[in-house]
């Protein structure tokens, strides 16, 4: 019984979070947690646009709550707005973004289009970034496109926090799938090294010392005897 329950409500959490990202609009929203507190469920939605997601004077949140309680028989639901300052390193909103564009604009122009996406990413200081492009572009035939640039960990511990976001887009010739991984320029990775002016001038010290160490091991050497100083030797000892 307990696992029938535990699926149950698993389910109604993901029916939720797809039917909140549906109403609000696709690439406004990056994700949808559901947090269960005494009061009531408390959904957090984390969106680079608070404005349009919570309408004029709240409209669309107060029907969204509405609905929510109506459909899902949530019993308290409250809807809490977490807003992304920095969209170009939230993969789910860049591949929305190119998905939206792709659909407007056709897939003739896919390049065009990841290679901007790439570039925004780029001068926001992403240490590295990736965007795959998987479908009929433009031929007859289905194919995966990457693009990429910058250091992007895919292995090991240093993978988790690369954030990484897959969606579609629907074209007259079918469906084309896009992946985006972006690794922000303040995650912290452990096996990173940084070359600051401090490591510089400890490198600039050392080089230093070691050369004068050096030449003082080249005056210290005993000089080599000439053949004149070896005769003398000689004759001195006859």
């Amino acid at each position: 019984m307990e696992e029938k329950k535990f699926i149950s409500l698993k389910k109604n959490e993901f029916a939720v979070r797809e039917f909140v990202k549906n109403s609000l609009g696709k690439g406004s929203i990056s994700n949808v947690k559901i947090d269960y507190t005494p009061v009531g469920e408390r959904i957090v939605v984390a969106t680079s646009r608070p404005g349009i997601v919570i309408g004029k004077k709240g409209e669309r949140i107060t029907e969204l709550t509405a609905i929510l309680k109506r459909r899902f028989k949530l019993e308290n639901p409250y809807i809490f707005i977490q807003e992304i300052t920095r969209p170009e390193f939230d993969a789910q909103i860049v591949a929305d973004e190119i998905a939206m564009t792709i659909e407007r604009f056709g897939n003739l122009k896919f390049k065009n289009v990841a290679y901007k996406a790439l570039e925004k990413i780029k001068r926001a200081g992403a240490l590295g970034a990736e965007i795959k492009l998987g479908g009929k572009l433009p031929s007859e035939r289905a194919k995966t496109w990457r693009f990429a640039f910058g250091y992007l960990k895919k292995t090991g511990d240093t993978a988790k926090i690369v954030n990484r976001a897959h969606t579609v887009a629907t074209t007259n010739l079918g469906v084309t799938g896009i992946k985006v991984s972006i690794l922000p320029k303040d995650a912290k990775i452990h096996d990173r090294i940084v070359v600051d002016s401090v490591i510089i001038s400890e490198i600039v010290k050392n080089k230093a010392d070691e050369d004068i160490r050096i030449e003082e091991e080249r005056k210290n050497e005993k000089k080599p005897k000439t053949k004149t100083t070896r005769k003398r030797k000689e004759k001195t000892e006859k």
